[in-house]
């Protein structure tokens, strides 16, 4: 759907900058999911949002594929049962345990499943800002995720990022073109239970840093 142009910038108040502070802190990557379906053309309006995401020469390199086919589903599950035992097998004691218990994935619960890929052969944008950081192409579509994960969450929609896959197989699996570059498969839906907590800090896996460990100063 076409953006139609606005005159003028608008003007984002308090009320609004605070909103907006409120939907990152409820940004969560969602893992557990009602069986509702998705309202119809829902998940169609979340990936044109998701295409407002700035991309690297104008490039927009996103490629959506929204996974409805059952038998489909059930072999990106298997695929996701084989790494994720593979994964367990790196841990050992009770961080092994511990592991085995985290919930990592929505795929059975989830309505709705999205891959989301990188055509890194494109020629829109005529190569600009390539030559130099080709993986800009990735990093786009990456945007473009994170802008469609805000969009979902602003209708209470629930969105879950399933990184332990093998790329080289679900490409397979989808039967897309080799110069896509698989960049992740989510499971979408509304969520079964809301925290603003991320799900690992609460299972004790991990916690939040201070964003001020992250900065540095030359």
């Amino acid at each position: 759907m076409a953006i139609a142009p606005t005159t003028s910038p608008p003007c984002f108040d308090e009320s609004f900058k605070a909103q907006l502070r409120d939907l990152l802190l409820w940004r969560r990557d969602v893992r557990r999911f009602k069986r509702d379906a998705l309202p119809a053309g829902a998940l169609e309006r979340l990936i044109e949002s998701a295409c407002l995401a700035p991309s690297v020469g104008l490039s927009q390199p996103w490629r959506f594929i929204i996974v409805d086919d059952t038998a489909l589903r059930g072999r990106i599950l298997a695929e996701f049962e084989r790494c994720n035992a593979d994964a367990l097998k790196s841990y050992s004691g009770e961080v092994a345990a511990r592991y085995a218990k985290l919930k990592l994935a929505g795929l059975v619960e989830a309505p709705a499943h999205l891959a989301v890929f990188a055509d890194r052969s494109t020629i829109v944008g005529r190569g600009l800002g390539r030559r130099t950081m080709p993986e800009m192409a990735d990093y786009s579509v990456v945007a473009a995720v994170v802008t469609m994960w805000l969009a979902a969450r602003a209708e209470s929609i629930g969105m879950g990022w399933v990184s332990i896959l093998d790329p080289e197989r679900v490409a397979e699996l989808l039967g897309v073109p080799a110069d896509w570059r698989f960049i992740g498969y989510f499971c979408l839906g509304f969520p079964d239970d809301d925290s603003q907590v991320p799900e690992l800090e609460r299972a004790g896996w991990e916690r939040r840093l201070d964003c001020h460990q992250h900065i540095l100063r030359r």
